[in-house]
């Protein structure tokens, strides 16, 4: 059997997570996204019918997403992979949605990124079909910026997949558009669901993601700021964010334990502090100071801050220093034992930094008793 084209990165042994293109592009659509998550886990990239390297006779006139979705299961099947993970955009996360409601087994999770449950009625996708076997793809991929993208942003790789997508194969997948609608199944989704949405996103707004939400129980809205209908390559770091947290790797366990030890009030700063600019350095900061460091269980946490306190001294970051008194708090260490370990310092790192401090320590512990803490 022919299989779509595909791309695997990552350990084989780690949780393998399959990721669909949206409709006229191929799988670069993940470029800046993939080799990051294939860091956790085994990420299989696939091709639409005629788009990539995909054969274009894999699909037919009068094709709908559940021969799209067969054509996913029997990669998944090729490749040794029982259950996965998923992710999809547009098409792609039809073909998603598609498998939690028909083939809820396969699945260990869901993510939609800028797609929705229905394209708005059967008649656009016939009329585009119509226009694409007669005149080819030429005219569409001209116009695919504005589709795609907010104003003055382009991936021209993305473009030039969409001018030499087979034009018959890409009929045939707006056929599957045309007939796709689930909202009448949306509740029997029962995997971990994550719903993406562009919040400048003509084709599939974030109406269209939030009515997913709505439905299908226990999932998750995230609406990133900036982002069109391609959000993994217009913003990359917004969709990894999201993507990381929902998989559940070392990022998500990593936000937990920062919470614990810092304190919601001060992450919740943070995060809304957090741009564009300082978004990688955000997910850095939890997937491995939190997410792989304060997770190892050979240090308590009591250790850890410890550890963290006389740090801070040596280098003389006392802002960092105050925060972390109040973490030390948290992990159970009383005033006196944050004491000891600051006259530990000033013997190893120096009178005068020990003596500022302690002056930090001591507004931290000052405000705590003037509040109860």
């Amino acid at each position: 059997m022919t299989l779509l084209n595909h791309r695997a990165e990552g350990p084989a042994t780690a949780p393998p997570l399959l990721l669909g293109p949206s409709l006229g592009t191929s799988y670069a659509l993940w470029d800046e996204v993939a080799p990051e998550l294939s860091i956790t886990h085994r990420v299989v990239r696939w091709d639409l019918p005629g788009h990539g390297g995909s054969a274009a006779d894999l699909i037919a006139a009068g094709a709908t997403v559940d021969d799209l979705a067969a054509l996913v299961l029997a990669l998944a099947d090729s490749l040794g992979i029982e259950r996965f993970a998923y992710a999809g955009v547009s098409l792609g996360g039809a073909v998603g949605l598609h498998l939690a409601v028909h083939h809820p087994r396969r699945l260990s999770s869901l993510a939609v990124i800028c797609s929705s449950a229905h394209f708005n009625g059967s008649k656009p996708w016939e009329e585009r079909a119509a226009l694409v076997r007669r005149e080819g793809l030429a005219g569409l991929a001209e116009n695919a910026d504005a589709r795609w993208f907010t104003s003055g942003f382009t991936v021209p790789r993305l473009v030039d997949d969409h001018r030499r997508a087979d034009p018959d194969a890409y009929a045939a997948c707006c056929d599957a558009l045309a007939a796709f609608d689930l909202r009448d199944r949306l509740a029997e989704i029962a995997v971990p669901t994550l719903l993406v949405a562009g919040r400048d996103d003509p084709a599939t707004p974030p109406a269209h993601l939030r009515e997913i939400a709505d439905a299908v129980p226990g999932a998750a809205l995230v609406e990133i700021p900036g982002a069109s209908h391609l959000a993994p390559a217009q913003c990359p770091e917004a969709v990894l964010t999201a993507l990381r947290a929902h998989l559940g790797g070392p990022g998500g366990r990593g936000m937990e334990v920062r919470r614990e030890v810092l304190g919601d009030a001060h992450v919740d700063r943070a995060q809304a502090r957090q741009t564009p600019f300082t978004a990688r350095f955000q997910d850095f900061i939890s997937r491995y100071a939190w997410g792989e460091i304060w997770t190892d269980p050979t240090l308590s946490r009591r250790e850890r801050s410890m550890i963290t306190l006389t740090a801070l001294v040596a280098h003389g970051h006392y802002d960092e220093l105050a925060m972390h008194v109040r973490a030390a708090r948290r992990n159970g260490l009383t005033p006196e034992e944050i004491g000891a370990v600051l006259l530990q310092t000033a013997v190893y790192c120096g009178v005068p930094a020990a003596n500022s401090a302690f002056a930090a320590a001591q507004r931290v512990l000052a405000e705590e008793d003037s509040t109860g803490g």
